[in-house]
């Protein structure tokens, strides 16, 4: 794939105006880092503390997991379904219904405005916008809904015919490449062009998409994707907005997990 000259994303309104109108161009948006600043998981997990839904045993398991994932010692997959292991018994009704709540109350102010631009940009060229995240239903569906974007390829809780959480995930879990295998088949079986399409993503485990697309966008990346990207002529998306931490060093989801533990304890 030829190399997209670095300066192409300076306006990505514009990038985006200059596309060929249609459904058979996919726009696929990462969730956590890039549409949404830091990690929507992190909002339940502070509520099941606050209302004192969440053990000790949970609280600790579910930090020691994260930093064990960022330091690169634990799957993706054992950490999200340790966490669903937590909410095993739980109605996804009323999961659904929390994860809105949440949304209202703790992410909408997360949005990039940028992004909701470039999103908006994608819906009035008539392009099919996806919502292709690792992140759970709970957590990704309330955003696409605020964004008017109407597929969502995401991971989901495994269900017994009552609706209640078995404490599993379906599998395959949404990763890496089984996030790029996942897209894949969507865009063949919607007639999608991939060649022609974009995905905007920060993470380095986007890498296999970003690869696939005609038209990658890295969003504020990481390390690693920051360095394929300028291995790869790839132009960089750099955006502002919400004040708040992005939540993705150690140090600050040690912090993170400190403030837990003193919740759990002061009880």
């Amino acid at each position: 794939m030829a190399a997209l000259p670095r300066d192409l994303i300076a306006d990505p309104i514009a990038d985006v105006t200059r596309t060929e109108p249609g459904a058979r161009i996919g726009a696929f948006f990462d969730l956590d880092g890039t549409l949404v600043s830091g990690f929507t998981a992190t909002a339940h997990a502070g509520d099941r503390i606050r209302r004192r839904q969440a053990r000790a045993g949970e609280v600790l398991g579910v930090v020691e997991a994260a930093v064990r994932y960022r330091l690169g010692r634990m799957q993706f997959e054992r950490l999200l379904v340790r966490a669903a292991g937590y909410l095993r018994g739980e109605s996804i009704t009323v999961l659904n219904d929390v994860g809105e709540r949440l949304f209202a109350d703790h992410i909408t102010s997360r949005i990039y405005p940028h992004m909701h631009e470039i999103v908006q940009a994608h819906q009035q060229r008539g392009h099919t916008v996806v919502l292709s995240s690792s992140a759970l239903t709970i957590h990704a569906e309330p955003v696409a809904h605020f964004l008017g974007i109407g597929q969502v390829l995401c991971n989901r809780f495994e269900v017994d015919e009552r609706g209640v959480l078995t404490g599993d995930i379906i599998k395959p879990v949404v990763w890496g490449p089984q996030k790029a295998a996942t897209v894949q088949a969507f865009c063949t079986g919607n007639g999608i062009d991939l060649a022609q399409s974009f995905f905007y993503a920060d993470g380095d485990e986007d890498a296999a998409l970003m690869s696939l697309v005609g038209r990658p966008r890295p969003v504020n990346p990481r390390p690693g994707l920051a360095t394929l990207a300028a291995e790869r002529g790839w132009p960089v998306l750099h955006v502002t907005g919400p004040s708040r931490s992005t939540g993705r060093s150690l140090r600050r989801a040690a912090g993170f997990g400190v403030a837990v533990l003193r919740a759990v304890t002061t009880r």
